[in-house]
Formats: C-alpha cells, sequence, structure tokens
C-alpha cells in the first residue's frame, strides 16, 4: 500500500512538472500588398565609357595564331628549331 502510494505521488509531481515546461509564445502576422509589381529594374546610373565595353578586340593573338605560313618562312624556322635542340642535346643536327 506504500508503494502504490509512492508512486501516486511521484506521477503527480511528474505531471506537474511537464505542466511547467509549457511556454505561452506571442504571435506575429506579417501582413503583404498583392498590388506591388513581382519585377525588379536595375538602370545603371552612369552610361559606358565606349572604350570600356566588352567585344572582340581589333587585333587578337588568334588572328595571328590563324594567319596563313609562308612555306619558306616555316621550313626555316623548322630547320633552325632543330639545331637548336641538337646542340642543347649535344648530337649533331640532322637536316629535315
Amino acid at each position: 500500500m506504500r508503494a502504490a502510494l509512492t508512486v501516486l505521488a511521484l506521477a503527480a509531481v511528474a505531471g506537474a512538472a511537464v505542466a511547467q515546461d509549457r511556454a505561452e509564445l506571442d504571435r506575429t502576422q506579417i501582413i503583404g500588398n498583392r498590388e506591388l509589381p513581382k519585377v525588379l529594374y536595375i538602370v545603371p546610373w552612369k552610361k559606358p565609357v565606349p572604350g570600356e565595353l566588352a567585344g572582340r578586340p581589333v587585333e587578337s593573338v588568334l588572328d595571328e595564331v590563324l594567319a596563313p605560313l609562308d612555306r619558306d618562312v616555316f621550313r626555316r624556322h623548322v630547320h633552325y628549331d632543330a639545331q637548336v635542340r641538337a646542340r642543347q642535346a649535344g648530337a649533331p643536327a640532322t637536316a629535315p
């Protein structure tokens, strides 16, 4: 009987402890206006200078790379490069 009273007392105390853990919070309400537009326009405040505009440059390295080659000049460059590599390796140069 004493054990039953102890269990009953513990249950009552535990119930009171759970009831104390509850907190009351104030409600927050956000009100919006649906009449406002959902579009954002970004307008520059300053006109761009013509030199700063993005675009393809007048002369580029790509134009130089894709330019046609003169056959004789190209062969001289290849022959010279072969001689330079042969000297660096210490072997005699061979003509292509």
